[in-house]
């Protein structure tokens, strides 16, 4: 699989502010990528940087196979839905969509039936004639991400999607771009971790204007090296009797002893295998089990990464 996107020492700054400082990304045609950081990393920067709103201070970016953003090789080709985008209030929502798909380049004779499929797509379908300024916050944002899509561009950048959406237009707009997997390339932001675990298939951490990690969402994650388990307070947990029985794991009992993690190495087993060791050295020693949960999560593991700001002195 070719890539869709190549990244290679990009540097920004601000003044004395550095927000890129050497920054190298790589996204795989048809993948989702999700792009996890603090505020400030730089992640709406290289964005920007990326579809031609902002010229770097240095470093390259390769689009598609065509070299940085170039408004004629990228026509229609490459979208992007800024973080903070405004819309025209006087527009009717069809109409503005119309423009913008002109301004994507794409045929008038294939635009009205694609605004109507993406309407419907984002559940606006029943408001294709009302003024933007009639439009909810959450609505504003669906009609945003509907126009990222127009012209079925072949990469699209989303910062933020989700920003102002209710649960169930989460969950609606989570299902409708993992539906998009293997016919576009998605590169999302969020702060929103468990949406990108749900979302991605690809993770990078971006830290200070640089990539500390990226790799599957189950590599990230270890999905197949860490298996957790939630106690219930009772008796002392048997750690040597465990490390016996799972030979290499390393286990780490919560402070609390709440959470009960084994850091396991390849050939381990099966899980149903592990927990047929375990569990019953647990229920022997009156430790009862709540959960049980294969992987770690995106919020874990970006704090494991990154680190952590100084604590103010004590006063």
């Amino acid at each position: 699989m070719s890539d869709a996107l190549q990244i290679r020492e990009l540097q920004k700054s601000y003044g004395k502010r550095r927000a890129l400082n050497g920054l190298n990304l790589t996204v795989a045609r048809g993948s989702i990528l999700g792009l996890v950081g603090a505020n400030g990393a730089g992640k709406t920067t290289m964005m920007s940087i990326c579809c031609g709103l902002l010229q770097p201070d240095g470093g390259a970016v390769d689009l598609l196979g065509e070299g940085e953003f170039n408004p004629v090789k990228h026509a229609g080709r490459v979208t992007i839905l800024p973080q903070d985008s405004r819309l025209p209030l006087h527009a009717r929502v069809a109409d503005l969509l119309y423009f913008y798909g002109q301004l994507q380049g794409v045929a008038k004779s294939v635009l009205p039936q694609q605004i109507e499929q993406l309407l419907s797509w984002v559940n606006l379908g029943d408001r294709a004639k009302s003024p933007v300024k009639s439009l909810s916050h959450g609505m504003m944002r669906r009609l945003t991400v509907a126009q990222a899509f127009l012209g079925e561009p072949e990469l699209i950048f989303l910062d933020e999607p989700m920003s102002g959406l209710d649960p169930r237009e989460v969950a609606r707009m989570r299902e409708l771009l993992v539906q998009r997997r293997g016919k576009q390339t998605i590169v999302i932001s969020s702060h929103v971790l468990t949406e990108l675990e749900a979302l991605c298939d690809t993770i990078a951490f971006i830290d200070k204007g640089r990539l500390l990690k990226q790799d599957s969402l189950s590599a990230i994650v270890r999905h197949h090296h860490r298996v957790t388990y939630r106690l219930r307070p009772g008796g002392p947990v048997p750690l040597a009797a465990l490390g016996n029985a799972v030979i290499g794991a390393e286990w780490n009992l919560s402070a609390n002893g709440i959470e009960l993690s084994a850091l396991l190495v390849d050939g381990a087993g099966q899980l149903a295998d592990i927990n047929a060791k375990v569990l019953p050295l647990l229920l022997q020693a009156g430790v009862a089990i709540e959960e049980i949960r294969r992987g770690s999560d995106l919020e874990s593991e970006f704090l494991a990464a990154t680190e952590p700001p100084p604590l103010p002195p004590a006063t």
